[in-house]
């Protein structure tokens, strides 16, 4: 079947109704998704919808051009109610992307951590737009309940201003739940810190892992496929999306790696990767 992008792919996003219990998700790339739950609002999170394509570099050095072009432009997002942003790297919050969307949705507001708040001044989203995302703190919009716990992008870093650098979170609407880790590795204590949280159905998570060559040039990766499919095991989720595998050909592993790794580990999880603008429809 063939992805809907542009203003197809919102008009698909806003027809589908979602019942209880269900949710639907989009692919954008990298781990950016929107996800429209049983209360009808679409959240987009970590979307990064700008960047020039690797073909149309010539520069052999030009690590961060993308392997396909968006499936969305920050002003085809007409629809968004929430814009959720897990940490300050630019393929999780892009000024560019966060100011488009703000003007196209113009009653979206726009959740960040406070190490993003610079960028969103950038984009020049208000303040009476912004949420503050911090742990120990929870968000309720409607029927969807937000839930915050730390993440490692290699280490935990915080400070008694801006809080947690980077951050997973939970999306909760009651009668179905998912879970997206941001960037994180598989830190001590985060299969602890997931369990203080309801239990998701879905789980999605960055797993291109890293190696010595990518971290020689200061490319940040996340946990293996295989520490992936550990976490999804222990705690019981029943499916896992691989996300963070697509989209820098400098930043990723071989599909087939993926897949192997997490057979190994967890051969009985499901587990889907996606192309953009891929819809996934989740009902328990």
């Amino acid at each position: 079947m063939r992805h809907k992008h542009g203003v197809e792919l919102i008009r698909q996003m806003d027809a589908l109704h979602v019942p209880a219990g269900a949710f639907a998700l989009w692919w954008l790339g990298q781990m950016g998704v929107a996800v429209k739950g049983p209360d009808q609002q679409v959240v987009y999170i970590d979307p990064f919808l700008v960047g020039p394509l690797a073909a149309d570099q010539t520069d052999p050095s030009f690590l961060w051009g993308r392997a396909f072009p968006p499936p969305l432009t920050p002003h085809d997002v007409t629809n968004a109610s929430l814009v959720l942003c897990s940490h300050e790297h630019g393929d999780h919050t892009s000024a560019e992307t966060l100011a488009g969307i703000a003007a196209a949705s113009p009653r979206a507001r726009i959740a960040a951590t406070g190490w993003s708040q610079g960028i969103l001044d950038e984009a020049g989203i208000p303040s009476e737009r912004r949420l503050s995302m911090s742990t120990g703190v929870q968000h309720d919009v409607g029927v969807l309940q937000l839930s915050y716990i730390p993440a490692a992008h290699y280490s935990r870093e915080m400070d008694s201003v801006r809080g947690e650098r980077w951050l997973s979170m939970l999306l909760d609407w009651g009668s179905v739940a998912l879970f997206h880790g941001g960037d994180t590795i598989l830190y001590d204590g985060y299969l602890d810190a997931i369990r203080t949280l309801p239990t998701a159905d879905v789980g999605i998570l960055a797993c291109n892992g890293s190696d010595a060559m990518r971290n020689a040039r200061d490319i940040a990766g996340n946990m293996s496929p295989a520490e992936a499919a550990y976490v999804a095991d222990q705690v019981a989720w029943k499916t896992l999306i691989a996300g963070h595998n697509d989209l820098f050909a400098s930043n990723r592993l071989p599909a087939t790696e993926v897949a192997s790794q997490i057979e190994r580990v967890a051969p009985a999880l499901a587990v889907h990767t996606f192309k953009p603008g891929e819809l996934f429809f989740f009902q328990r």
